[in-house]
């Protein structure tokens, strides 16, 4: 096969070796992508595996995308019939096709966290609780945390709940999995715990999927959680062949359930394994490795692996030391017209990365001011807009009748004069007679707490539902879209808002429906649901635009598997990066210092490295101390350079900084009623002690405040009775 005499020596061993369980450890830029691909057409090319019995796992649509079309393109079409997708996308698959062996529907509505956390709401009211310690955010949070363990609200009740908090979750955690099963709907975790549900209740199954693939290939492995290494477990026996490629210096993800020690204990989960490590490194000049390499060389659990690459030295790390957020900006955007205009790059050659989304602002501001044209990725993604999840819903209930939370988001939306209060009535008529919201429409008439004119507004919404639940089967998904859109009037009323925001939304519903017409003609025979099923599964990286020409900006949790010949990475302080425990509990320092290794090896030719000496934080100006990473680097790796403003600021660059600081900050002391409280103030609380003041909503007797505490966490209090003194 002459595609194979492209890989080295260590490469093509791996993609040769088919004589039991095997894992790849694949250090960054080592061509980890390229063995796959080439593993997957070689086993299809020796005749030895049909592409239908190869199941390969990824943990994004575009990776998955990328190597099927690569995979194509070596041996044929037949190739794109591989089971090839991320574990999510997959395993709904299987759930569609199975679902009625676990009581639902195969339409069933796939909900984002957004969703998720909108259930949550909706299920604390309506079981009256109201703790101050409990938002729907937080226990949402708690839910996902929990099923990513694969703890059940009764084991959680039965093990760990002790205290009254804990208890209310245990009463929201199983209120919520009912409701989700009620409105024949799943929320993400739902994709890895049903399965498994699903197998162990029915052994023929199971063993239908266990005939079906005979080859499974895992990238990334070193970010799979509990949930998907007790899939893996199920479906491997003797027979089935298991490979899977990763870089556990490169497991950044614990904080959403992953398990570094999968791949820790591979060969002890699977006995007789073997292991390839891929040590070459393609992307990145010497100096960047060793600078990498220094800082990953501090963790102690790790599989020993040395990079090494051919690239020349190139240049030293610069590491730039800024006064403030304001001043690291203008610095970067300074230094990105520099290196665009004398190594002759294009804009898209550049990134800035940093750890946490709030930093983007500062940079933003100067990108603009610089007219330096830029893209973030991980922002509010395309399908989590308000005005798309609004043109979905509508889609999900005329498909899935029983999605509450869909036909809840449409109810009054457009404006049909249908209100809270005689919605509120609707759902308790509906809970008293154990029938849908749905249902309850065509019986709102029954409902006589409801006045009239609401009544018959409820009547007409109905019928509108019903005349394209019924056209659904006769239109194409183009067709029925646009003419409901016309029907609802949704692009007329943005457009004759003609706000900034309305026009915004409404090229942002044009687009959509532009999507769902070319969907439609890649997907001819293509449904509402096959739609949905696609669209719910998306995330933000797989809608990335590799062509147009701007800095990227990103969190470097999203850059991960992504390249640059220019980095830069922001905000190198403690308690930013690495972040403080104490307002992430998730947060650990080998991870840290993985996702600082992770950030490094983006770079192929340069790495600028930037931290301050204050920053605007929390409301007040914090003043910082440069990372503990920038001392833990080879010293013969990077250079450092004074880019603060000790000497005199020119008049115009101070203007520069005034402007900024006065369109930033404008807003930031919102409470007017008691200036003693402020976001960013230190607190003593007689309980909970020494803490941090987050946030700060509402005025007087209803005046709400998060305080992280160093020793409690975060805790939502009410001012008027938390008694907080300024530490």
């Amino acid at each position: 096969m002459k595609f194979l005499e492209t890989l080295n020596e260590a490469q093509l061993e791996a993609v040769n070796y088919n004589s039991g369980p095997h894992m790849i450890v694949a250090g960054a830029g080592s061509g980890k992508t390229r063995v796959l691909t080439y593993k997957i057409a070689y086993l299809i090319k020796s005749g030895k595996y049909t592409p239908s019995s190869i199941l390969a796992l990824t943990f994004t649509n575009k990776a998955a995308g990328e190597m099927k079309e690569r995979v194509v393109e070596l041996v044929g079409a037949k190739a794109a019939k591989i089971w090839m997708g991320t574990f999510h996308s997959i395993l709904a698959r299987i759930l569609r096709a199975e679902a009625k062996k676990l009581g639902y529907q195969p339409n069933f509505s796939i909900y984002d966290r957004e969703d998720s956390v909108s259930l949550v709401s909706n299920v604390m009211s309506a079981l009256n609780i109201s703790l101050e310690s409990l938002t729907a955010n937080s226990v949402q949070h708690k839910i996902s945390s929990l099923k990513n363990q694969m703890i059940s609200p009764q084991d959680y009740e039965e093990s760990f709940a002790q205290t009254l908090h804990e208890k209310k979750i245990v009463e929201i955690y199983r209120e919520y999995n009912k409701r989700l099963f009620e409105n024949n709907s799943m929320d993400f975790d739902d994709l890895l715990l049903k399965p498994i549900e699903l197998f162990n209740s029915d052994q023929k199954v199971l063993q239908k999927y266990r005939k079906q693939f005979k080859y499974i290939l895992v990238d990334e492995y070193q970010d799979t959680n509990k949930a998907q290494y007790e899939i893996l477990k199920m479906f491997t026996t003797t027979r089935i062949k298991l490979c899977v490629v990763g870089d556990d210096a490169q497991s950044i993800y614990g904080w959403r359930g992953a398990e570094i020690k999968n791949m820790l204990d591979f060969e002890k989960d699977f006995p007789k394994a073997k292991i390839f490590r891929l040590e070459q490194n393609y992307r990145s000049s010497k100096t960047i490795l060793n600078a990498a390499d220094s800082i990953i060389k501090k963790n102690t659990d790790q599989i020993q692996k040395t990079l090494w690459t051919e690239n020349n030295d190139g240049e030293q790390l610069t590491i730039m030391k800024c006064a403030d957020e304001k001043d690291e900006a203008y610095q970067i955007a300074k230094k990105i017209k520099k290196e665009v205009t004398s190594k002759k790059l294009s804009f898209n050659d550049i990134a800035i990365l940093y750890r946490v989304n709030s930093q983007s602002r500062a940079l933003e501001e100067a990108l603009r001011r610089e007219k330096i044209p830029y893209k973030i990725i991980g922002g509010v993604e395309f399908y989590r807009r308000k005005e798309i999840k609004d043109i979905i819903a509508y889609l999900r209930v005329i498909t899935n009748q029983d999605d509450e939370e869909s036909l809840l988001r449409i109810m009054n939306y457009p404006q049909r004069g249908i209100g809270n209060t005689s919605i509120s009535k609707m759902i308790a008529f509906a809970r008293k007679l154990d029938i849908s919201l749905f249902t309850t429409m065509s019986r709102v008439f029954e409902v006589i707490e409801v006045k009239e004119r609401i009544q018959k507004n409820v009547k007409q919404f109905k019928l509108l539902l019903d005349k394209y639940i019924d056209l659904k089967e006769e239109l194409s998904l183009a067709e029925l879209t646009s003419t409901l859109m016309d029907e609802l009037g949704i692009l007329k009323l943005y457009k004759e808002e003609n706000t900034p925001d309305s026009l915004a939304r409404h090229d942002n519903v044009v687009e959509l429906l532009n999507g769902i017409t070319e969907f439609t003609k890649e997907n001819p025979d293509a449904t509402i649901d096959t739609f949905l099923a696609e669209v719910s599964l998306v995330a933000g990286i797989d809608s990335m635009d590799d062509e147009e020409n701007s800095i990227t900006l990103m969190t470097i949790h999203s850059a991960k598997g992504l390249e640059f010949p220019i980095v830069f990475v922001t905000g190198c302080e403690e308690d930013i990066f690495p972040l403080n425990p104490k307002f992430d509990s998730d947060s650990n320092i080998s991870e840290e210092r993985r996702l600082f290794y992770v950030a490094l090896t983006r770079a192929e030719r340069k790495v600028f490295i930037t931290y301050a000496r204050s920053r605007y934080r929390f409301g007040e100006v914090a003043y910082q101390s440069r990372s503990r990473f920038l001392d833990e680097l080879d010293e013969s790796t990077f250079e450092e350079f004074n880019g603060g403003t000790t000497r005199k600021v020119g008049r115009r660059r101070k203007a520069y900084y005034d402007e900024m600081y006065q369109e930033s900050y404008d807003d930031d002391d919102f409470n007017q009623e008691q200036r003693s409280l402020r976001v960013g103030s230190r607190v003593i609380h007689e309980k909970f002690g020494n803490g941090k003041i987050l946030q700060i909503q509402g005025t007087g007797d209803m005046q709400r405040v998060s305080v992280a505490f160093e020793k409690h966490g975060t805790k939502h209090l009410l001012a008027k009775f938390a008694n907080l003194k300024l530490a």
